[in-house]
């Protein structure tokens, strides 16, 4: 079996929210080092024949990739899948289930900007969407910032499109559940993306790291990145006392907002299973 260590499993494309094309990100991966390379863009999987080649064509290890938004506690939560069969008739039927309703959201989260005196915000937001369906709150932020109503998307989140600010509409997502039996009835694993961004309580994390494990539920990300030096510990402790594989990824989106590039992470513990491993025979190798 083949060993990697710089492992890249979470990005985003201009198929979701991301700036770079597949085969854009694919570069900057090998570029910066990445060994094995995973595309997961935001609930599609669009995106992943073109990543598998631009893989193959730069000399990348891949696995296929995609991150499910979901309702969990009220809260979103987002799983990753890896390592499925990309054609999947049911994992692409309740992918496209779950970014139904986006466009109507977005609608309304306009006409909230447009109370506040921030008109064609909707117009707007569409010249940042790669992916119609998959317009976001992302989107909206880069707009604002366009236009200089905020100076950079972290002032954006802090002034609207957050609950309790302008232009906040919560959407109900995916049930926990049906996301990682869509992910492991197409060949795939399921993992908890960047567990510490849901400021759940104590107990409330407990639950969902105990029903993602009944589910079926195989990893979680331990070193992320939005996760602190502290997190991973954290993180690493979680993922061995539910007997759960660490995922390692930087959620790059954007060579202009993102806090972590491609392949700049710190290692995973060397005590934890990557979740990797669990998936050897997924792997597409590089040329």
């Amino acid at each position: 079996m083949t060993t990697y260590l710089n492992a890249d499993l979470h990005c985003h494309s201009v198929v979701s929210d991301g700036t770079l094309t597949p085969e854009d990100l694919a570069a900057r991966a090998k570029a910066n080092g990445v060994e094995l390379w995973a595309l997961t863009d935001h609930d599609e999987i669009g995106g992943q024949h073109r990543a598998a080649a631009a893989a193959h064509s730069q000399g990348l290890a891949y696995l296929t990739g995609t991150e499910i938004s979901v309702t969990f506690a009220d809260t979103t939560v987002h799983i990753v899948g890896l390592g499925f069969d990309p054609d999947n008739a049911a994992l692409a039927q309740g992918l496209a289930a779950t970014r139904g309703g986006r466009g109507q959201r977005a609608q309304e989260m306009a006409a909230q900007l447009a109370e506040v005196g921030i008109a064609g915000a909707y117009e707007g937001a569409l010249q940042f969407v790669g992916n119609p369906e998959l317009i976001s709150r992302t989107h909206f932020a880069r707009f604002l910032v366009e236009t200089k109503v905020c100076r950079d998307t972290a002032e954006v989140f802090r002034k609207y499109l957050t609950e309790g600010k302008p232009g906040y509409v919560p959407h109900r997502w995916a049930a926990l559940g049906d996301a990682v039996r869509w992910i492991t009835e197409a060949g795939g694993v399921a993992v908890i993306a960047h567990p510490a961004r849901y400021k759940f309580t104590a107990t409330e994390e407990y639950a969902l790291f105990s029903e993602f494990k009944a589910h079926g539920g195989t990893g979680v990300e331990v070193v992320t990145g939005s996760h602190s030096a502290t997190e991973y510990l954290t993180y690493a402790d979680m993922a061995q006392e539910f007997g759960l594989a660490a995922s390692r990824g930087s959620d790059f989106h954007s060579p202009d907002e993102s806090h972590t590039d491609l392949g700049a992470l710190p290692l995973l513990p060397g005590h934890l299973t990557p979740i990797w491993e669990t998936l050897a025979h997924r792997v597409r190798p590089a040329a």
